[in-house]
């Protein structure tokens, strides 16, 4: 697969992640070169400074011009430029989290830890644009060092998750580095990674790279894919490799409209997915980022989408719809409802088919034996008193106050 203009490059280099990299599309006149730009996408390309740099590695450039899908996710639109209502430079409010270099510290036992600012393709959508290929790297100097400090004065942290950027664009030797030392954090049970280089690179998922991150499990890898056209026989020898040196994978999908925003594309996409074992696990609604407004779909669209996969596909390739609210709120799990009401003591439920089905819902048909068991017995109790049990007082205890308890005061 290459890209125009790229049909006398050895396969040899083609194949070598690092020559991907080198020769990444960059330029206005790299893309021109590889694509026909449309007059919108020149017009964001001569208007100045963007708000993230432009970069497409030679691979994922051929899937773009190839995919309207995955070419609407790389190159550059006009609108990027300015921000919509609600939207935010740092949507997630991850500068207010951080009490560490390149440490996000948002839920109490879980950190993120953000490597290094560049990737091997810039999504137009990113959340973290503010930082991407800025050349300011998080763990530069003594930051890596500060970093670990901090986790390892934090013992309820058992989970952390690397992230960028891409934290796969590091070479195995950091990467191995990076591991081991989080690896000798007593508290540290779960190392995640987060990773788009199977989709956007898979030729950096080396025997090499394998075999290094083997090393440090227990070990998951969290990945990025939004289109079923990105599932192609390189990425499925990349997640065969991962997936065999033992790694799960879980993936991490952005609702994009105009991407991935029907029910048969996203079923597609989760089921193309399971059968390169990896296990679709979230679907996020595109974040508040400056400039992505574009991309954003309706909440209801993604409920509606998993509402369609309901049902209709394995419910291993049904993820769970997340907003991850604006300032550091966290991520909520927004589902479909399927409870179409009650009637007595039974919940009424609607199916895939949309038929109502009812379901005795036994906490409730608990309930209501307590209540009828407890009204029987206050009508024993009331029964006795009335068949001449009198008080100090002389009265009928049937004056005084009935259930649940019917003593009198000695």
């Amino acid at each position: 697969m290459k890209i125009r203009g790229a049909q006398s490059v050895p396969l040899r280099e083609w194949n070598d992640w690092r020559w991907q990299l080198r020769n990444a599309l960059k330029s206005p006149r790299d893309l021109a070169r590889a694509f026909a730009l449309d007059r919108d996408e020149r017009a964001a390309l001569a208007g100045g400074r963007l708000r993230l740099p432009v970069q497409i590695t030679p691979y994922y450039a051929a899937l773009a011009a190839v995919s309207p899908a995955i070419r609407r996710t790389v190159i550059p639109r006009p609108g990027e430029r300015w921000a919509a209502r609600g939207e935010r430079r740092d949507p997630l409010g991850e500068r207010r989290h951080s009490p560490a270099p390149g440490v996000v510290h948002t839920y109490p036992d879980k950190a993120l830890l953000l490597v290094t600012d560049r990737c091997a393709v810039y999504c137009r959508y990113c959340t973290r644009a503010r930082l991407a290929g800025c050349g300011r790297s998080p763990m530069r100097g003594g930051s890596w060092r500060r970093a670990l400090n901090y986790l390892a004065g934090a013992p309820a942290v058992r989970d952390v998750l690397i992230s960028g950027g891409e934290p796969l664009v590091l070479s195995d030797e950091r990467l191995d580095g990076m591991l081991r030392d989080l690896r000798r954090i007593r508290h540290v049970e779960i190392i995640r990674i987060s990773t788009k280089i199977p989709a956007v690179l898979p030729q950096r998922i080396t025997r090499d790279l394998a075999r290094v991150l083997k090393r440090h499990h227990p070990l998951w890898l969290s990945v990025h894919f939004v289109h079923p056209d990105e599932l192609t026989p390189e990425t499925a020898r990349a997640c065969a490799r991962l997936a065999d040196a033992g790694i799960p994978m879980c993936s991490q999908t952005v609702l994009l409209k105009g991407v991935n925003d029907d029910p048969a594309t996203m079923k597609r996409l989760m089921t193309g997915l399971l059968r390169l074992r990896v296990k679709p696990y979230y679907l996020h609604q595109c974040d508040l980022a400056a400039g992505a407004s574009r991309f954003r779909t309706p909440v209801r669209r993604g409920v509606e989408i998993l509402r369609s996969l309901h049902g209709h596909t394995s419910g291993y390739a049904a993820p769970l719809f997340m907003i991850d609210t604006p300032g550091g709120g966290g991520k909520v799990p927004v589902s479909p409802d399927f409870v179409a009401g009650r009637a007595g003591g039974d919940l009424l439920l609607e199916n895939y088919r949309g038929e109502t089905c009812r379901y005795p819902d036994f906490a409730q048909e608990q309930r209501r034996l307590a209540g009828a068991r407890r009204s029987k017995l206050c009508a024993l109790r009331l029964n006795g008193a009335t068949n001449g049990i009198r008080t100090r007082q002389g009265h009928s205890t049937a004056e005084s106050p009935t259930c649940p308890d019917m003593r009198q005061p000695r």
